[in-house]
């Protein structure tokens, strides 16, 4: 890029981050650490739960239970980037949770194949490796 191009590139950057820090600040979006959620039932919210596969299966069930009226809860994770110790492509809290909610009329899953979301060719050759 050429020096006007990456000025046109700062202030593009700039108004996004200046969007975002608006949703923030007027409580449109929020980020919580998970013992936000214990004793609370949420209400009216679409709840995303980024890296999934790294929940155990009581936390995944702890945070679909918390759910009142009008809340979605999205679960996203790849069961194959786990990084906790305990946990293993099968019992970690995205695959259970997608296990015992299959079925039913309040749930759908959606499963990307590996070449509609992969990083690269490295990433993909250590998930097979390692």
């Amino acid at each position: 890029l050429d020096l006007e191009g990456k000025k046109k590139e700062r202030r593009s950057e700039e108004e996004l981050r200046g969007r975002i820090d608006y949703l923030f600040d007027t409580g449109v979006i929020a980020a919580e650490a998970m013992n936000f959620m214990r004793g609370r039932s949420i209400t009216d919210t679409w709840l995303i739960i980024d890296e999934a596969q790294n929940l155990t299966p009581k936390q995944a069930k702890g945070i679909i239970t918390r759910a009142g009226a009008g809340t979605k809860i999205i679960l996203l994770g790849d069961p194959g980037q786990i990084d906790n110790p305990l946990l293993d492509a099968r019992t970690n809290g995205l695959s259970y949770a997608s296990e015992k909610m299959k079925g039913s009329p309040l749930c759908y899953q959606v499963t990307m194949t590996a070449d509609e979301c992969e990083r690269s060719a490295l990433a993909t050759d250590a998930v097979k490796r390692m």
